[in-house]
């Protein structure tokens, strides 16, 4: 049974500048319409001041301009700054103090949580689930609108061990196809990502027969593709018939997105598919009072669930050195996980809205952020 047809995350195509002048408008219109607290009023924006400083995913990016339209058209004396250099990139700038907050597309492992809550004034961490979208595995191919995969066909794809379009495993799963004899190019990401950590996580527990290597934002095998960041991995594939990646299911465009196997069905990769599953994912263990880390659950059989999801994090300190950084981070996060936050990024990203129980939860941490 088939869930859907091909499908793409939706990437809206309205101009940006529109999309961004609507999310600022309505920030500034709000007043006391947002639950909590941290500036969440046209009061609050008057005092906020100084600099505002976040790093980190790339898949974050398109869904970070709208939540910096709307932030700083509430608080426009808050000089903000995020550079998307990945998920790696983000929690080191953030654990070495030069950043006020990470992005990250996956939670941070023991040895980061440790350090990072020696890096934070109070020592405890927040990590608020705010980014939820499908990691699509997209490709170029001339003549094959829809394409259909099981775990272990994308694995032996991203080893290596597949390396025609016409194997008679992808005929498998596509059976009726046409299938041309032509190279694949796998493509992976180059820089440590929280993209690479998820999908490898995703394929390890799916497909470990095939895929023996485990979850890291690093690469781990040799051959194949390699670019720096989603725009990266996905412009190559743009660019080489026959190629292949894994990359944040909103910058698809107009390449092709695998249906992937859950069940007895073939899932398209969608906001709503990769929200269910989060939804009926456990929490990690072990973790402090504001630190929402999530288990994904990539094993799911649940009709309508896309496991090849990533969660993507703000990464911050529960307690800052001083007010104004306290302040100012606060005052973000409470845009971020607030409705009209989540909808900006939804409209400019195509990802997935949190849920409701997501942003109360987020709401007791932006609640607890001070300074001392």
């Amino acid at each position: 049974m088939k869930l859907s047809t091909r499908s793409r995350a939706a990437v809206l195509s309205t101009a940006l500048a529109s999309t961004l002048a609507l999310a600022a408008c309505g920030a500034a219109n709000e007043s006391e319409s947002s639950s909590g607290g941290g500036g969440g009023s046209a009061e609050g924006a008057e005092q906020l001041s100084g600099d505002l400083v976040g790093a980190g995913a790339s898949s974050q990016q398109a869904a970070m301009e709208a939540w910096q339209a709307g932030f700083q058209g509430e608080h426009p004396d808050v000089d903000f700054s995020y550079d998307p250099v990945g998920s790696g990139g983000g929690r080191e700038q953030f654990i070495a103090g030069a950043t006020d907050f990470a992005g990250s597309d996956a939670a941070l492992d023991e040895e980061e949580l440790a350090s990072a809550q020696e890096r934070c004034a109070g020592g405890e961490v927040f990590e608020l689930p705010n980014y939820i979208s499908p990691i699509a595995v997209v490709y170029n191919l001339e003549g094959v609108d829809e394409l259909d995969l099981r775990p272990a066909t994308i694995a032996g794809i991203f080893t290596g061990q597949i390396t025609t379009w016409n194997d008679p495993a992808i005929a498998a799963d596509n059976p009726g196809a046409t299938l041309p004899d032509q190279a694949i190019t796998p493509v992976h990401r180059a820089d440590d990502s929280g993209t690479t950590d998820n999908f490898t996580d995703y394929l390890f527990q799916a497909a470990g027969d095939v895929w023996t290597s485990e979850p890291d934002g690093v690469w781990p095998l040799p051959g194949g593709e390699a670019a720096n960041g989603t725009s990266g991995v996905v412009g190559v594939v743009e660019s080489t018939a026959g190629a292949i990646t894994y990359a944040d299911a909103s910058r698809a465009g107009d390449l092709g997105v695998v249906n992937v196997a859950v069940g007895d069905e073939f899932v398209a990769p969608t906001p709503e598919s990769a929200a269910a599953v989060v939804e009926n994912s456990p929490a990690v263990e072990g973790r402090g009072e504001y630190d929402f880390a999530v288990e994904v659950n990539r094993l799911t059989e649940g009709s309508g669930e896309y496991p090849v999801v990533l969660v993507s994090y703000h990464v911050g300190c529960v307690t800052y050195d001083d007010q104004a950084t306290a302040d100012n981070v606060q005052a973000f996060m409470q845009y971020v996980v607030s409705e009209e936050g989540q909808q900006a990024a939804a409209d400019n990203a195509g990802n997935a809205p949190i849920s409701e129980t997501l942003r109360e939860q987020a709401q007791t941490a932006v609640d607890a952020i001070s300074a001392g």
